[in-house]
């Protein structure tokens, strides 16, 4: 199941292997600000846009409260009633800001928050009157996106720049990095491409696991109204179109990616694969753990490790049974074991 390899770290043959290894740097070594604690997760975003690499740089204090309200991530909806739930027994309608939508999706969140013991709620004259549990913490302080590039060709660099400046316009990020792998070059390449001058520049050693920051961002505006570029011509003649988003829904936006970024991290990647083929593995090196398939004898890609796989072989169903210790079999013990190292960097969670 988990084997460990010689070398310190492993390759980043393809951009999955580039981004998990830009992950678990960033997991142990991203320096934030004063003493936030730091979490990472991968492929989060709003449905406009996704980001490779996710950095949340939160309160500690406040983490561990929301360690309270358990794993599973609050959606925009849910959170309308954890943050505005008073401390007594009140209405809903008179507890809670018109939402803008329908009562009715109000009531839901209501009871699918009940259910999770995230409020309190009870019915007085046919009224369903909400009480908060406790109150929802104050945890996130930043967010940083970051763009995983590890061949950053002058044709990517190109079509990476749109990107760029629409995540700098609408700065629902505090920090926008592009991340490529280090070259042996006395001039990074990356810093020859005509990148906008706010977004931050990484090089990433995989081998090693090492990164240094070859271009410092610009902290973005994330508190003021933001601007969503909807389209921009390629000629100088045109008109780009854009919209304005105000402050709530950035704020709105912000904590919803955090919630799912909380609950999944960057270990999720077992979820998509196929951690149930007898050559799916762990490897250990010293820079962290990551997939290898024993068939092609190389870290797999998230598409390719998939039932249609030619090399996809089930777990012989006696490796199940076996019951010592790997009770359901090597894939089920393939997900707990990335569960358990997930929980681990979110203080106040049992494990």
């Amino acid at each position: 199941m988990l084997s460990t390899v010689e070398r310190s770290a492993v390759s980043a043959t393809s951009e999955f292997a580039f981004e998990l290894s830009v992950c678990h740097w960033a997991e142990r070594a991203w320096p934030p600000s004063d003493d936030a604690a730091v979490l990472v997760a991968r492929q989060f975003g709003t449905k406009r846009r996704r980001w490779d690499t996710i950095v949340l740089e939160c309160d500690p204090d406040g983490l561990r409260e929301r360690a309270k309200f358990g794993t599973e991530a609050f959606d925009s909806d849910h959170l309308h009633v954890l943050q505005n739930a008073p401390a007594d027994w009140t209405y809903y309608r008179d507890a809670l800001p018109d939402p803008g939508y329908p009562w009715r999706y109000v009531r839901e969140s209501i009871h699918e928050a009940a259910d999770r013991d995230a409020i309190e709620t009870r019915k007085r004259s046919n009224r369903i009157e909400i009480r908060r549990v406790r109150p929802y913490p104050d945890w996130l302080r930043r967010v940083v996106a970051i763009e995983n590039k590890p061949d950053l060709t002058a044709s990517a660099a190109r079509n990476l720049v749109p990107q760029l400046e629409r995540d700098i316009a609408l700065s629902l990020a505090d920090e926008v990095w592009v991340a490529t792998a280090a070259t042996d070059e006395r001039v990074e390449p990356i810093l020859l491409a005509d990148l906008p001058a706010a977004a931050g520049v990484l090089t990433v050693d995989s081998e090693s696991g090492t990164a240094e920051a070859v271009w410092q961002p610009r902290s973005l505006s994330v508190a003021e109204p933001g601007t969503r570029i909807l389209d921009r011509p390629d000629d100088d003649t045109s008109a780009a179109r854009f919209e304005y988003v105000d402050t709530d829904w950035k704020h709105e936006r912000r904590l919803a990616i955090a919630e799912r970024a909380y609950a999944r991290g960057w270990r999720a990647y077992a979820d998509t694969m196929r951690p149930d083929c007898r050559h799916f593995q762990l490897t250990a090196g010293e820079t962290g753990v990551y997939p290898h398939c024993a068939a092609k004898e190389r870290l797999p890609t998230a598409a390719e490790c998939r039932g249609q796989c030619p090399s996809y072989e089930p777990e012989p169903p006696t490796w199940r049974s076996k019951d010592w210790p790997l009770d359901g079999g090597p894939g089920k013990a393939i997900k707990r074991l990335l569960a358990r190292r997930r929980r681990r960097q979110r203080p106040g969670l049992s494990e």
